[in-house]
């Protein structure tokens, strides 16, 4: 519409303003304005493009990110009141090449404590609702992203995943997500300070209400860091746009992550119209190794990437718990306290692991172009911010399940390094969205994003929430 000379900048960013204004206090998504600097912005994006001066495919866009990237001058906490006063110096890399293809940022949005939960509340910003359902969950850990999003509050997210950080929250509120492929985009400003390293797992990767939005983004962000920019070059494969050659899984439950039965169907619908286009899809092709396994590998490698977020008192006190692990307990809780605490050689040990399970995946994907299968274990659930997150229950057709058993479907692709996108195809009864993980090879990330930009066509688009239209 910029483009076209049907709206203006300053007036589409007045458009989101009055919005966040009036909506937003239901919710509590968008929790950082920079309101002053992104008007001053969008005044200067309307004077060049009266000139013709077209900054980039963003230009004049509003968009916000979520609150974990550094923008100078704004507080990044991450939900710790800690850091309350950590002003950044300056953008993150990612927030930079989003200005530099034209985006105007006006603001940032909630988070869980440390990015660590499928829920979206802490101490500095409060409690995040699902637009949706307020009494529900957006998810997490972008989950303030997703529900602006879905609220029509902002243009565009940016947001994280290292478990499911960017595919939860989209499925629990309807809209698109990409995990990218690991280190596709590079996630420098992306750490509390005095940090400079990248998680093992951990990616940053957009969030949209249409497919498109996703693909125009990753090219944005997804291009090498000034280190590897000397001598590597970003060159993805093309997608196969030919339906009729597609080759599809489909896995819509596991014994060690059961899905409720709405979810189930959400998949199985999105597997149904690939077929119907004729698409070749098995509900029975596996990448070959024992999913109770890869779930115990993910959880090991994950808490061990997580270690460093937790303060000294506290990786004290899981030192002196963990030799008294009995060694056939197969709990998430005994996981997580030996993975938190172990070796750098007990770390290796794991990693080999890894490996075996992406040799796996590799052999598997020379026969197959995609899988499906679910992103959580249900849709949005409610508010439940007492006790562990190993202790909270979800119902699962009918029956309780603690919150991270369903972090095996987060751990499938993310451990191995490969992409996911998130696109809506389903309502359970109660009118809650219902996403489809969409899990490709290595650098099959536009593949993955085309599927869901099929399922956008031929099955669902995405869908406004009514208090929210």
């Amino acid at each position: 519409m910029i483009r076209r000379r049907k709206i203006g900048c300053l007036e589409l960013l007045d458009h989101y303003v009055d919005r966040v204004s009036r909506l937003n206090p239901r919710i509590n998504a968008i929790v950082v304005f920079d309101e002053q600097r992104a008007r001053l912005r969008a005044r200067k994006a309307d004077r060049a493009a009266a000139k013709g001066d077209w900054w980039g495919p963003l230009h004049g866009v509003p968009m916000t990110v979520k609150e974990s990237f550094d923008i100078a001058g704004l507080a990044t906490t991450w939900g710790h009141t800690r850091h309350r006063k950590n002003i950044a110096k300056q953008n993150a890399l990612s927030v930079n090449r989003l200005l530099g293809a034209g985006a105007v940022i006006f603001g940032k949005t909630n988070t869980p404590v440390g990015l660590s939960d499928w829920q979206t509340y802490n101490p500095v910003y409060g409690t995040t609702n699902n637009p949706w359902d307020i009494s529900r969950v957006p998810g997490g850990s972008s989950g303030g992203a997703a529900a602006a999003l879905a609220a029509g509050l902002t243009g565009l997210e940016l947001g994280s995943d290292i478990g499911a950080s960017i595919r939860n929250p989209a499925h629990y509120c309807g809209v698109f997500g990409h995990k990218p492929t690991f280190q596709l985009c590079p996630i420098h400003g992306h750490n509390l300070p005095p940090n400079l390293s990248t998680r093992d797992m951990a990616v940053i990767g957009p969030l949209a209400r249409s497919a498109d939005d996703l693909a125009l983004a990753l090219g944005i962000i997804g291009q090498p860091d000034p280190f590897s920019a000397r001598g590597i070059r970003v060159n993805l494969p093309k997608p196969q746009k030919n339906i009729r050659k597609l080759r599809i899984a489909v896995l819509t439950n596991a014994a060690t992550a059961e899905v409720d039965d709405s979810v189930q169907a959400g998949v199985l619908a999105a597997a149904q119209c690939f077929a119907r286009a004729g698409a070749t899809v098995s509900d029975s092709a596996r990448p070959h190794f024992d999913l109770h396994d890869a779930h115990r590998t993910y959880i090991h490698l994950l808490r061990g990437a997580t270690s460093p977020a937790v303060l000294d008192k506290d990786y004290a006190a899981l030192r002196r718990r963990a030799p008294r692990m009995r060694d056939n307990d197969d709990s998430y809780q005994a996981w997580m306290i030996r993975a938190t605490t172990m070796s750098h050689r007990d770390w290796h040990s794991w990693n080999e692991k890894r490996e075996v399970l992406r040799h796996a995946w590799l052999r598997f994907f020379q026969d197959w172009d995609l899988l499906l299968c679910p992103t959580a274990a249900s849709a949005a659930f409610e508010h439940h911010q007492h006790g562990e997150r190993w202790q909270r229950m979800i119902p699962v057709n009918g029956q309780p399940q603690p919150t991270t058993t369903q972090l095996f479907w987060a751990g499938l692709s993310g451990m191995v390094y490969l992409p996911s996108t998130v696109a809506p195809v389903a309502f359970t009864d109660e009118r809650l969205p219902i996403g489809v993980q969409i899990i490709g090879p290595q650098y099959s990330d536009l593949q993955c994003i085309a599927a869901a930009k099929f399922l956008e066509r031929e099955l669902q688009p995405f869908v406004a929430p009514d208090e929210f239209i």
